[in-house]
């Protein structure tokens, strides 16, 4: 992959959380909110200021450093990716002294993050993404996306892989979706030339480790009303937008800056029938 240049723009994107509605088995019953289950679903995109090779380079030698230090030699979540070929951080394994140690990475690098936010309501489920997870995952992409177009030669979204919702169909359902709303907002800009998506893992590309970490740092607000983790980057995560809250769409107050940061308020509680 080629370093970010004036001709090529390089998006990083992962997700927290899940896409899960219902319980498993015949009997369909509503499961947000149970043991395992998350009550929303994020989306969030990193852009980074420097060279991306580079900072690949540092990734990969804190994930060797963490790899070789003794004092995880006993740590399960760590050896079992040792067993499997390499040491990658991924923040929902992570124990808290290797999170720290990217946290503090990601702190004193030159990047920034935006987030949309999908609380799981059951009748927009139902009626606009048809029960599936896939046609969630694109609504939220979308929304992700709908700014992204202003002309530049080469947009290049490196995703992370997650089974069929990065499919290429359904990618460029997002996609369609996105430039069309784009285009209607904005009738008379020059649309970029090109996007592609690059779907990869957390072993291939270590950027996307960043990007994971930046949304379970959202996630913890939403899910836990924990705020620790989103207030030590807060400075570098611009926009997190909670897309379906109806409660705040005007004056688009469901959108979070750093002017008006989250708090341990917008956590949110299992949705009732």
């Amino acid at each position: 992959m080629n370093a970010q240049n004036k001709h090529t723009i390089h998006r990083f994107l992962d997700e927290a959380g899940d896409t899960t509605f219902f319980n498993k088995g015949k009997l369909k019953t509503v499961s947000i909110g149970n043991t395992g289950v998350s009550n929303c679903f994020i989306l969030g995109m990193v852009k980074f200021n420097t060279d991306l090779n580079q900072l690949r380079t540092q990734v990969i030698d804190l994930q060797k450093r963490v790899e070789s230090d003794s004092y995880f030699n006993s740590i399960r979540s760590i050896n079992k990716k040792k067993a499997k070929g390499a040491f990658y951080f991924h923040a929902t394994d992570d124990i808290p002294e290797v999170r720290k140690i990217l946290f503090e990475f990601i702190k004193g690098i030159d990047c920034s993050f935006e987030a949309v936010v999908g609380r799981k309501i059951l009748s927009l489920y139902e009626k606009k993404h048809n029960q599936k997870g896939n046609e969630f995952y694109a609504d939220l992409l979308s929304h992700l996306l709908k700014n992204k177009f202003f002309a530049q030669d080469k947009l290049v979204l490196n995703v992370a892989q997650r089974q069929n919702s990065t499919e290429n169909q359904n990618l460029q359902l997002a996609l369609n979706r996105a430039l069309s709303g784009f285009v209607k907002d904005n009738p008379k800009k020059p649309v970029t030339k090109q996007v592609v998506f690059n779907v990869q893992n957390h072993k291939t590309e270590p950027l996307l480790n960043i990007a994971d970490y930046f949304c379970w740092a959202v996630q913890r607000v939403f899910e836990k009303g924990e705020d620790r983790y989103y207030d030590f980057l807060k400075e570098k995560i611009e926009l997190v937008v909670d897309v379906y809250d109806a409660n705040k769409s005007v004056g688009n107050r469901n959108y979070y800056t750093i002017k008006n940061p989250l708090t341990e308020k917008n956590k949110l509680s299992p949705p009732s029938f």
